[in-house]
């Protein structure tokens, strides 16, 4: 309890402490903007956040990749070089976050990558087989933020170009596993609004009755590694992203985010 305690009071502290136009919200942007791939010299021994760009599919649910980026990102990286001794890459007075396709040469640099909104994804056959040899050859993925059947059923059909059920079954992460302890104490698993959802109802369920559950889940490798993280009816992206907007929601939300956050990138660049 103490050690929670303390956790929370740093954070709130860094919050209330940084300035407040650092943390204002950036609009997220198509891939044909002002968005820039990675190449191999972004690369610079330090820790960068990865965030996958992908296709969206219209029949099925999801805004797009670039939801709650860049912010979110670099947030995460900054409270991950607060709370850690992990040394993160920065551009200027921002964390370097780097966006890449499945398809990107650089995607084998990246022991973390992120993607938002899977929910309305879209694998073509050279995106699956270049995220297949990326998560076996040791590679973590993370998807967040989708809600509700329709999402988590039109995702894992995605997935399962990349993964084949039979040996790649998904299992359920127990709290007892490293992502809940490894470095700071996470003792539920938190569903997390977006920040106008929770402004205006005061519920955490986007989708009422059929997301009222969230779930962290798993494809593991043969010797139990995760390979692939998801984490379905709640939104750590926007706990990220706009933790500067509302001091209740960064308490309640923020803060149970960022320590499951950095336990999430702590487990994929030790593993």
């Amino acid at each position: 309890m103490a050690a929670a305690a303390a956790i929370a009071g740093l954070l709130a502290l860094t919050a209330v402490t940084m300035s407040a136009a650092r943390f204002q919200r950036r609009e997220s942007r198509g891939f044909d903007s002002a968005a820039q791939v990675a190449t191999s010299k972004d690369f610079d021994g330090g820790f960068q956040f990865c965030r996958l760009a992908f296709r969206n599919d219209r029949n099925g649910d999801g805004a797009g990749w670039s939801v709650d980026w860049p912010r979110a990102d670099e947030n995460l990286s900054i409270r991950l070089s607060e709370l850690t001794r992990v040394p993160v890459s920065m551009e200027g007075e921002n964390p370097k976050a780097l966006l890449m396709r499945a398809t990107d040469a650089v995607l084998s640099h990246c022991g973390f990558v992120m993607m938002t909104e899977p929910g309305g994804a879209y694998f073509d056959d050279e995106e699956s087989a270049a995220l297949r040899r990326y998560l076996l050859k040791g590679g973590f993925l993370w998807a967040d933020d989708f809600w509700g059947d329709y999402a988590w059923d039109w995702w894992t059909g995605q997935l399962r170009k990349v993964l084949p059920e039979g040996p790649y079954p998904i299992v359920d992460v127990p709290l007892d596993h490293q992502l809940f302890h490894l470095l700071l104490p996470v003792s539920a698993i938190p569903q997390i609004p977006s920040i106008g959802f929770w402004q205006g109802r005061r519920t955490t369920s986007e989708r009422g009755a059929g997301s009222a559950v969230p779930h962290v889940r798993s494809i593991n490798d043969e010797r139990g590694r995760i390979m692939v993280l998801m984490t379905h009816n709640t939104d750590f992206g926007d706990a990220y992203e706009r933790e500067a907007e509302d001091r209740e929601y960064f308490v309640r939300f923020s803060v149970p985010g960022y320590a499951f956050g950095v336990n999430v990138v702590v487990y994929a660049m030790t593993h």
